[in-house]
């Protein structure tokens, strides 16, 4: 069944509202920049609403690009295609699902059923995002600019990518936004039938939990897989902290790897349950089985500083925590608290350790990042051997600077 709420949204305006913009903001433009700033408009033809069609020329009146209006927003339009002129309608987004189905493909062959089919602006749909669990979709988006586009865009996606049921989830700025969303609410069923719970997914053929309707993102950080699977290559045998455990995703492939001890930390009671689950759904597994699995849920910072002072030593650290930099001025408070958990970290892994550090905040780039782990080792007086240093995975492709936020440390210390 196809809900009837996507037939009664309203259609974006025929008549396409036309901008000039700033010398700095084309020269963006010219280089596939998938926003245009409000002040960076300085001629428009007329008022729009969300989700009308904004084209962009430039001071010779050529067409430069073609996005989704939001006056609601600072990002006041989300570029579709740049430099060709198009016609944005059903064709056209299934061009676009088709091209980011394709990258995806060789998951499939992983026993993974678990990913990102769409990745926002990365994949070419600016303040949108796909994931998959197994038979279901869940649909997010960041603008009341995609609302007016909603019928046409499902309506491509069950022809690329059919699946049992496709549910929505609205960002927390969205959700206010009551009066541009039609009926529409965080969480419902756009088509097929309600889930019954939680779903059941598969990533390199573990099994996980998901609960798409009240978990964080989507449900799960599928981001983290490559690295999960880095992981599980470094476990056998050892001893193993996962701090801000979430789900406990880092923990199950440990314990697949062959840790003989896993410990997960994380503050939220419902994930570390979560954790728990996920254990159990690979029982299956004799590694599995057979490892110790000990769950905290406490605040991971008064956890580290309680076992540094129990003498509580690991062989392998993970601290994958929550975004901490939202906006600029964030920044040296989150670089701060970076330092401070590589400090905690390397405090309860033993020498010859492995300390895994990751950072989903995109405003610290990955230098600032990777100088502050290794500035906090040396006030440590740790010294630091790299492994590696990773970003994203392929479904979470870069397609511009700011799209790149994910980063992660794999080294020894001595």
């Amino acid at each position: 069944m196809t809900n009837s709420l996507l037939s009664q949204l309203p259609s974006p305006a025929s008549k396409r509202i036309a901008l000039r913009v700033s010398a700095p903001a084309e020269r963006a433009l010219r280089q596939n920049h998938p926003w245009v700033f409000d002040q960076a408009i300085i001629e428009q033809s007329h008022q729009g609403a969300p989700g009308d069609l904004a084209v962009i020329f430039d001071n010779k009146r050529r067409f430069l690009a073609i996005g989704l209006y939001d006056p609601t927003s600072s990002i006041r339009v989300r570029i579709l295609q740049h430099r060709q002129p198009a016609i944005i309608d059903k064709n056209w987004f299934q061009t676009k699902i088709m091209a980011a189905s394709q990258i995806r493909k060789p998951l499939t062959q992983q026993l993974t059923d678990g990913y990102r089919l769409i990745h926002g602006e990365n994949d070419g749909l600016p303040g949108l995002v796909i994931d998959r669990y197994a038979e279901t979709l869940v649909l997010k988006i960041y603008s009341p600019s995609w609302i007016p586009h909603l019928k046409e865009f499902c309506s491509a996606l069950a022809q690329v990518h059919p699946s049992k049921r496709l549910i929505l989830r609205l960002s927390r700025s969205l959700n206010k936004q009551s009066g541009f969303l039609y009926g529409l609410e965080d969480g419902m069923t756009l088509t097929g039938h309600p889930s019954e719970g939680l779903l059941l997914f598969q990533e390199n053929g573990l099994t996980f939990e998901c609960d798409p309707i009240h978990g964080q993102k989507t449900g799960f950080f599928l981001d983290q897989r490559e690295n999960r699977a880095r992981v599980e290559k470094l476990s056998k045998g050892k001893s193993v902290l996962n701090v801000f455990a979430y789900t406990g995703g880092f923990s199950v492939y440990a314990a697949r790897g062959g840790a003989k001890e896993i410990v997960s930390v994380d503050i939220s009671a419902p994930a570390i349950q979560a954790a728990i689950n996920n254990f159990s759904h690979n029982l299956h597994i004799p590694t599995v089985k057979s490892a110790v699995h000990e769950t905290i849920a406490e605040d991971a910072f008064e956890v580290l500083a309680r076992m540094e002072s129990q003498k509580r030593f690991f062989d392998l650290v993970i601290i994958d925590p929550p975004m901490f930099a939202q906006n600029q001025s964030q920044v040296a408070a989150g670089l701060a608290a970076y330092r401070k958990l590589t400090r905690l970290g390397l405090s309860v892994l033993r020498s010859g350790g492995v300390l895994v550090q990751a950072s989903c905040s995109s405003r610290i780039d990955a230098q600032s990042f990777f100088d502050a782990i290794h500035q906090s080792a040396r006030e440590s007086n740790r010294r630091l051997i790299e492994i590696e240093r990773t970003s994203h995975a392929l479904d979470h492709p870069i397609g511009f600077e700011e799209g790149a936020y994910l980063k992660c440390l794999f080294a020894t210390a001595a």
